[in-house]
Order: structure tokens, then sequence, then C-alpha cells
């Protein structure tokens, strides 16, 4: 179970954190969520697709890396394969915590027990030896910052794909140079034929929220199909 504190540099002055790529760190995932806000990054790298919650009231956006649970294909040698990183990895072990009173800001928590937390001395400091913050610390608050405001809007950009019928459901076969067969079920993509059909109105709609671009964003990532492919044949090739 997680152990979240409220980071401090009296409770945290000496700690340290492990920063590079692994699967044992926590990167070996199918996928992570993202927001909108950055859709233009992850679609040069990875496929953007959608999945219901699990009490299936709504969506959430995804980066994919892989066909199976606890599949990285983008990761390799304890090194990441891609040139961007999504920001609810890099930003671990780190969180927002609520705001201890109302009307004021996130806390920058952390979760004590992550495997990131360096027990040997090694990895990035969080705070200097006077309990200043490093440019490493500064670096995660602007990404949880950025995070926390795209989290907040995820949900009216969600529901305005629903509301103009933007989502659809798709399954992936592929056929492998080994003669086997891979597939890729429980996700959605955009429509996008039905995007082709939406009239002035409802584009113009879309574009005053801001919403058009992460949409062609979304659309444009699906070409990153073949590379999943590509990388699944060649770690398949290298046993």
């Amino acid at each position: 179970m997680a152990n979240h504190q409220t980071l401090t540099p009296e409770d945290h002055r000496d700690l340290r954190i492990l920063t590079e790529p692994g699967v044992e760190l926590g990167d070996g995932v199918m996928a992570t969520l993202i927001i909108p806000e950055e859709f233009r990054r992850v679609q040069s790298e990875f496929p953007i697709v959608f999945r219901r919650t699990q009490e299936g009231e709504t969506f959430v956006p995804l980066a994919l890396f892989g066909f199976e649970n606890g599949e990285n294909l983008f990761l390799s040698d304890g090194r990441w394969q891609a040139r961007y990183r999504p920001l609810s990895l890099a930003i671990q072990p780190f969180l927002i915590g609520a705001p201890t009173d109302e009307g004021s800001e996130g806390q920058v928590h952390i979760n004590i027990d992550h495997p990131r937390i360096s027990t040997s001395g090694e990895g990035v400091r969080v705070f200097d030896e006077d309990g200043g913050t490093t440019p490493y610390l500064e670096q995660i608050a602007g990404q949880l910052g950025e995070l926390h405001v795209g989290y907040q809007g995820t949900a009216v950009f969600i529901e305005a794909l629903e509301r103009y019928e933007l989502l659809e459901a798709f399954t992936l076969e592929v056929p492998l140079s080994d003669g086997s067969k891979q597939s890729l079920v429980g996700f959605h993509i955009i429509k996008e034929d039905r995007l082709q059909q939406l009239d002035s109105d409802a584009l113009g709609d879309l574009h005053g929220q801001g919403f058009l671009l992460p949409i062609f964003m979304a659309v444009a990532s699906l070409s990153h199909f073949s590379t999943l492919v590509e990388r699944k044949d060649a770690a398949l090739s290298n046993g």
C-alpha cells in the first residue's frame, strides 16, 4: 500500500530519487495516463487511445506502450527508447496532495514506498544540503502543476468527445513474423469518419474549447501502431 507523505525539507532533507528507466522502478506498464495538453508531445512517439474507467462511466486517455499487461516496448537495456516520457511516469514517485485549507494550492506529496526512493545513497537529490529545492524538484513541481491542471480539464474534454460521438471501440489483430498473432482489445480511438462529418457549429465549439488540436493529435498518433508491431517483432526476435 502506498505511503504518501507531504514533502518537506525537514523530513526529507537527504531524500534521493532513482531517475533512470527500469521495469523494477515502475516503468513496466502497457500504458499510462496522459492529459490533452501533452497530446502533441505524445503523438510523436506513441498511439493515443482511450479506455473506459473501472466504473464504466467515462473514459481516460492513454499513451500505449505495448500489447499486454506489464509490457513496455519502449524499454530496453535500461534505456527509454523514445524522445518523450509522459508526465504521469516522469513525476513518479511524486504526486499532488489535497490542500490543507480550502482555496489553497495543492501540496507536493511523495510515495515513500515507491521503488524510485533510493536507499543506497545513489540518485538525484530533492533538496540541497541547506534544505533548498534542487533544479530536479523545481522541474517536478512544474510537471505536477501541468498534470494537476490537465486532469481537471480532461473530464470536460471527454464529455465533448462523447457529446459528438467521436469515440469508437476498436480491435487490432496483427500477424507477427514468428507466425503468432497479437491482439489488442478493450480500447477506443477517435472515430475519424465521424470527425469529418461534424458541422461548422460543432467544429467551432470544439475549437473554442481548445479541443480540436488534441483530437487531431490523437488521430495522427494512430500511425504509431506500426511502430508497436515492429518493436514487438524485434522483441520476439531477440528472445
